[in-house]
């Protein structure tokens, strides 16, 4: 999630030209557009691995065929790094065209959520409602209920890794050991505040504490390429700047509790936070992250 605007540009994926980072290894990149992840294929010997897949049924054929055709005759595998709409509601394109792998977690706060979901993303303007258009949640074809699930595509093995409810209840991370190429989703954005999904009383699903443990043992993976769920593709310093970040935050608004009330705390954190990053993107989700900490630390 990222645009806040009346009516965001639409939220177009440009599957044209996927982008090789590792032999086999392509990124559908999200060019800076608000609401478009990058996008992972992941080729083996025998098998094929999409890595989300837009917003919308649209997106979701166009990344599909830009998996058909790397992938060839393969058959193909998508998995989604966690339940937001704009990362894996594209999903219906794939179904009966590919199998779908959820984790438990991630498939239960779907099925809890992922309607309302839908709904409050139609309602951010006309090219997002439009983007949504008929699309429709499927379920997965196989679920693993393990903190860490390897995929076999045929002389590429592939680490699909979970710690419970961080970001959301089920953000997952894809890493190719081989390579050393990590896939984020959200637990990692380059140059951007972290989202905080913090919607009380509707969504409070998020454990900082859990994601900077899971951004801790991402960086003992020691990845040479990270691609984050939004933003430029790099190396660990992305994962150092998200884990910092949120350290920093609940560090700030420790040291401010008693200084009034929780909303004097945000105007006076808010601009501080923001002039320490002014090259970060989104910088709203600045307020939410400081009223997850004052909630937690009451």
């Amino acid at each position: 999630m990222s645009d806040n605007t009346p009516n965001p540009p639409a939220p177009t994926v440009e599957a044209n030209a996927p982008r090789r980072i590792a032999d086999g290894v392509f990124v559908i990149e999200d060019r800076r557009v608000p609401l478009v992840p990058n996008i992972g294929i992941v080729l083996g010997n025998e098998k094929a691995l999409v890595i989300d897949t837009g917003m919308g049924r649209r997106n979701g054929e166009r990344v599909l065929a830009a998996a058909r055709a790397l992938a060839g005759s393969r058959p193909l595998i998508l998995t989604l790094t966690h339940f937001h709409p704009e990362h894996g509601y594209g999903a219906d394109a794939f179904k009966g065209n590919a199998e779908i792998v959820y984790n438990r977690a991630q498939a239960d706060e779907l099925a809890d959520k992922g309607e309302a979901y839908l709904g409050m993303f139609k309602g951010m303007g006309p090219s997002i409602a439009e983007a949504l258009a008929g699309t429709e949640l499927v379920a997965a074809d196989r679920l693993y209920a393990d903190a860490e699930h390897l995929l076999d595509l045929g002389g590429r093995k592939v680490l699909l890794k979970s710690w419970g409810k961080a970001h959301t209840r089920g953000d997952q991370i894809v890493y190719l050991p081989d390579e050393r190429v990590l896939f984020t989703g959200d637990l990692a954005e380059e140059k951007t505040f972290p989202i905080f999904p913090w919607f009380p009383p509707n969504d409070m699903d998020i454990d900082a504490g859990n994601w900077v443990k899971a951004l801790d043992d991402c960086l003992a993976l020691q990845p040479s390429t990270v691609v984050p769920g939004h933003g430029d593709i790099g190396g660990a310093a992305i994962l150092t700047g998200v884990r910092d970040y949120i350290v920093d935050v609940a560090a700030k608004v420790a040291a401010a509790r008693g200084e009034g009330s929780d909303e004097q705390i945000v105007a006076a954190l808010a601009p501080r936070i923001r002039a320490q990053h002014p090259d970060w993107h989104f910088p709203e989700w600045i307020d939410f992250a400081i009223r997850y900490q004052l909630a937690q630390q009451a």
